[in-house]
């Protein structure tokens, strides 16, 4: 029983901290994914410059011992080994440059014409969300609050200081923009599945894309110290299929609920630009 469950666990995504975890979480965006290689390689260059550092180390103490010479060597200058020292280093410090900058380039790209558009308002101590691009002024608008669930009320299979009363659902493989501000102190939106953390400043719109690929429930939090509750920020998305009516239920929570025809007019919006991209 203890091996199925560790194998379950295993080949199943994980999009939110397991105990005694060691590595990232299961990329669910192109991004997360590239800085997943990019530590991959990054950690090839650690371990070889490792290798050979304590190589060294333990070459100059076995035969550096003071049984095998007595009288040490006064070396003050070397200059091919000075030289070397000065090359590798500049050539293996270049080869992780190139890949970090163009992850960097890439992660702040910004999709002209994104399918759906989500404002992420930071508040001491919850958050509140807004589908900007489906709000007029004859209807009702779509904005809801985001409460984390107190430990005493959670479900059974609902995770401890993860879970939200409402998530955010948004259908998958389509180009998403997260519009990042707070009401009242500085807060930052992350959810390390996607990989990205965007901070939310007073005043002040930042702007992320996310293309997620796959569908899931990805856990987020505040990581940026707001306050005496700020451990209990919580941001988790719902990800669904394209024009799924979970997309409808969970966000509407039934069909006679005052924002359905709003959503499912979204939700045509959403699969035509779906379509054509």
């Amino acid at each position: 029983m203890i091996v199925l469950k560790w194998l379950f666990l295993t080949i199943s995504p994980c999009d939110a901290a397991e105990p005694w975890q060691l590595g990232s979480q299961d990329a669910a965006t192109p991004i997360m994914q590239g800085i997943i290689d990019l530590h991959h390689d990054i950690f090839f260059f650690l371990i070889l410059i490792l290798v050979f550092v304590l190589w060294i180390l333990v070459r100059a103490l076995w035969h550096f011992h003071y049984k095998k010479n007595a009288i040490p060597q006064r070396i003050v200058h070397g200059t091919t080994i000075e030289i070397l020292r000065t090359i590798f280093p500049s050539i293996i410090s270049m080869f992780i440059a190139i890949p970090s900058f163009a992850l960097l380039y890439s992660m702040d790209e910004v999709v002209v014409d994104p399918a759906i558009t989500i404002k992420a308002i930071g508040h001491q101590w919850y958050r509140t969300y807004e589908y900007s691009d489906y709000n007029s002024s004859d209807e009702q608008s779509l904005t809801f609050d985001s409460y984390m669930i107190p430990e005493e009320d959670l479900e059974l299979g609902q995770s401890r200081l993860l879970e939200v009363d409402n998530r955010v659902v948004v259908p998958a493989k389509t180009h998403l923009r997260i519009i990042v501000t707070s009401a009242d102190v500085p807060h930052s939106w992350a959810v390390p599945s996607s990989g990205v953390k965007c901070d939310a400043v007073p005043g002040r719109l930042n702007q992320i894309s996310i293309l997620v690929q796959r569908e899931g429930v990805y856990y987020g939090q505040c990581s940026e110290i707001c306050g005496t509750n700020h451990a209990f920020t919580r941001a988790p998305g719902n990800i669904g299929r394209l024009l799924s009516p979970l997309w409808l239920s969970r966000t509407t929570r039934g069909a006679s609920h005052p924002r359905s025809k709003l959503l499912q007019r979204a939700a045509g919006a959403v699969g035509s630009r779906g379509a054509r991209q």
